[in-house]
């Protein structure tokens, strides 16, 4: 009789042991499902727009800015986004990244992920990208920060010193960059938690350089000659082989924001393109009612315009959405640019006129046009029934404006009294390319 008690009683124990392993291995099966997996064509993606919108910088910009300055600064202009490109992405790595995106609080990331540490290449980080390495995204976003500073530079171009622009660029990316990505992209910043949209960086890229850009333009002063000398464009085809080469590099920008090679990513695409085509358009026609001809300046300057416009919008709005955004960023950038010498300021390369006011413009078209049958993760737009979104976007731009445009005074200023912010008279006369780097871009021989 105890034989078959301790035999019922074993095998009782064996059907529990074997019920909680089963119970167990299950679990363990709907968790590993659960866990978001790294897609190839994702990643991929993600890789390449990284590498297009590193190609904005330079030699895109490079090419842009410096085909627009005269001759004798032309070394010194492309100088500013290849430097750039090399001391941002430190900057990114070692702290950058972690305070621009790392979990803290509304106003800056906190410190966890300082010098990448956890960020991982083959894990993704499911609240920014479930289905690509960390590091991919991590690398997408230094591309970003990258380009943004460089922006900024076409507004003091010509006459400022080499040494006043380092130290008040990787000023400026910390302490104004970095806290206004973490407000907009931030899973816990609060411009994000607030609604406001920006898809590839309406408010963080442009609003913040053109901003930035009006400071330094106040700051550093004019150009000495300027609105009393002609100060043209020393070779517009570097220009316009720069304006393609941002063209191009643009969809890495927008609908490699998607983070998926995926639907999202094509409409991206497409809007971004169509608006492009429309500003270009659109300024060359204002361009030609007003001053009796299309220059070739005036499309490529279109053409960034309308690229600036749709950014923030570019995954929420249509292929028509994005003609009138881009037709009307055009017109609208034209005439700002065409009030810069009444208003008196010397921005030489148009970075107010063109990211500044374009950048608002897509900012505030992103509340009207916005649809969530374009990207259910957004919003709907004031045209789709949702005024409110339109008083979201406005708050966002009028943030990042003031604080901006404030925060770049002060580090003018502390730049200004460490080192100064322009060279002197003779060396801006000689051109910054021999004074600030001891060489010429071109060599003519009798």
């Amino acid at each position: 009789m105890l034989c078959v008690r301790t035999r019922r009683a074993a095998v009782g124990v064996v059907v529990a042991v074997g019920t909680v392993v089963l119970a167990a291995g299950c679990a363990l099966a709907d968790t590993a499902g659960s866990v978001p997996r790294i897609s190839g064509a994702d990643t991929a993606w993600t890789l390449i727009s990284s590498a297009l919108v590193l190609m904005m910088t330079v030699p895109g910009l490079a090419l842009f800015y410096g085909g627009m300055v005269r001759r004798k600064n032309v070394l010194a202009t492309v100088m500013q986004s290849l430097i750039l490109a090399a001391a941002v992405s430190v900057q990114w790595v070692l702290f950058g990244y972690s305070l621009a995106f790392a979990p803290g609080h509304s106003w800056v990331g906190g410190l966890s992920w300082i010098g990448l540490r956890g960020v991982s290449a083959s894990l993704p980080y499911a609240a920014y990208s479930p289905t690509i390495p960390h590091q991919a995204f991590m690398i997408f976003q230094c591309m970003f920060a990258v380009i943004t500073p460089a922006l900024i530079t076409g507004a003091f171009a010509e006459r400022m010193s080499f040494r006043a622009f380092f130290i008040f660029s990787m000023l400026w990316i910390t302490l104004i960059y970095d806290p206004i990505a973490h407000w907009v992209w931030g899973v816990d910043g609060w411009i994000h938690r607030m609604g406001a949209l920006d898809f590839a960086g309406g408010t963080v890229v442009h609003i913040s350089s053109g901003v930035s850009a009006l400071a330094g333009a106040l700051m550093v002063g004019r150009r000495r000659g300027y609105l009393k000398e002609p100060m043209p464009p020393h070779n517009l085809a570097l220009t316009l082989a720069g304006a393609g080469l941002l063209w191009v590099g643009w969809f890495g920008f927008n609908a490699g924001s998607s983070l998926a090679a995926n639907g999202l990513a094509v409409s991206a695409f497409v809007a971004t393109h169509l608006a492009t085509a429309a500003a270009a358009l659109g300024w060359t026609a204002a361009e030609w009612w007003v001053a009796g001809k299309p220059t070739v300046l005036g499309a490529a300057s279109g053409a960034v315009a309308g690229l600036v416009a749709i950014t923030p919008a570019s995954g929420y709005v249509g292929p028509l959405p994005a003609l009138v955004i881009g037709a009307i960023a055009g017109a609208l950038c034209y005439s700002a640019v065409r009030l810069k010498p009444r208003l008196g300021y010397d921005d030489a390369l148009d970075v107010v006129g063109v990211h500044g006011v374009g950048g608002t413009w897509g900012a505030l078209a992103t509340g009207l046009f916005a649809s969530v049958a374009v990207n259910a993760a957004g919003a709907n737009g004031a045209f789709y029934g949702n005024p409110a979104q339109l008083g979201l976007q406005a708050v966002a731009v009028a943030v990042t404006i003031g604080f901006a445009f404030v925060g770049s005074i002060i580090l003018y200023k502390v730049v200004d009294a460490m080192v100064g912010l322009r060279v002197i008279e003779q060396d801006e006369e000689g051109g910054l390319d021999l004074s600030e780097h001891g060489e010429n871009a071109y060599v003519l021989e009798a």
